[in-house]
């Protein structure tokens, strides 16, 4: 017999601004309740640069904002409700779970781990784009049961997941391919610490680029900026198929650089990655057609050890073949 749930989500927006939680469904004690830790609460966040994309403040203010102390109480009969709905939802029957881990060097917008604890034992899912294929309705259940958006599916559909989109090497599709309103680049050091800053800031909708290069974005400049994303595969770089290196080797220089890559997408839904010391498989190659187009060394490869360039050469070659 179940008697606990944890559900554990992580937010990752750029430039250090996080959100953690974990929702806890206590079937013998019959309540559920937030755990609540310091990393997870509060308003306080890094503050964007005026010419930034903001979208994602909003969401993070208000997922901190609604991770309270408030208990929530269970009858007997909603503990039968929802034991027979989530029994029925198979959630988690052939599921494979993805590596999960506090500290990851490839970070994306979202992960989820769920404890199910049960009377002898207790058995561990893990997911950030793998997700099971009845978790919509296992959100809805939530709701129905606590009254409030426990998997914020509100949310998610802001989020650039498999969840509710198709992930393409051409681009992020829901029903048709949504259209790309800005990206957003940075690169800094981490010792000694500095604050992580945009290098390179493009609005497709201002047709403005800035940065380390400031210009009027031209219609050739666009259609120059979505094919290298194409051609690298950069949408595809939140899966793991695009991190071999990542899992392979740890960086030679721990105490480097990191470095984060955001796409927002129209109606506001946001693609991110975030790195440290480390990157996607792919990102080698297109950093050097970038440096032979630009004449600058943008995505700063320079500051990659040579063993790892070319670790990245032999998987990004095996995945652009």
């Amino acid at each position: 017999m179940i008697e606990k749930i944890e559900i554990t989500q992580r937010f990752n927006f750029k430039r250090l601004n996080r959100h953690y939680e974990c929702f806890t469904i206590d079937l013998v004690n019959k309540n559920a309740y937030y755990k609540i830790s310091e990393r997870g609460s509060g308003d306080k966040f890094v503050k964007e640069n005026p010419l930034c994309d903001d979208t994602w403040v909003d969401i993070l203010v208000d997922l901190r904002r609604k991770m309270t102390s408030e208990i929530y109480r269970l009858t007997d009969s909603k503990i039968d409700d929802f034991l027979h709905e989530f029994d029925n939802l198979r959630l988690f029957e052939d599921f494979e779970s993805e590596k999960f881990s506090y500290f990851e060097k490839l970070e994306l917008v979202y992960s989820c781990n769920v404890i199910i604890y049960s009377t002898d034992n207790y058995e561990e899912y893990s997911f950030k784009n793998n997700y099971p294929i009845n978790w919509i309705r296992f959100g809805e259940l939530l709701i129905r049961t606590f009254g409030f958006d426990v998997l914020h599916l509100n949310y998610q559909k802001h989020l650039a997941t498999p969840l509710y989109y198709n992930i393409k090497k051409d681009g992020i599709y829901s029903d048709d391919k949504l259209n790309i309103k800005s990206i957003e680049f940075g690169h800094y050091q981490t010792y000694p610490y500095e604050l992580p800053n945009p290098r390179l800031i493009i609005n497709f909708e201002r047709n403005t680029v800035d940065g380390y290069i400031e210009k009027k974005l031209s219609s050739s400049d666009e259609e120059l900026i979505l094919e290298l994303l194409k051609k690298y595969h950069v949408y595809m770089w939140i899966f793991d198929e695009y991190h071999k290196k990542s899992n392979a080797r740890d960086p030679d220089d721990l105490e480097g650089y990191d470095w984060y890559l955001e796409m927002v997408f129209e109606n506001d839904v946001i693609w991110h990655i975030f790195g440290y010391n480390d990157y996607p498989d792919t990102y080698v190659h297109m950093a050097r057609e970038v440096m032979d187009i630009t004449g600058m060394d943008l995505m700063e490869i320079n500051t990659i050890a040579s063993g790892d360039l070319e670790l990245f050469e032999k998987f990004g070659e095996e995945l652009l073949d």
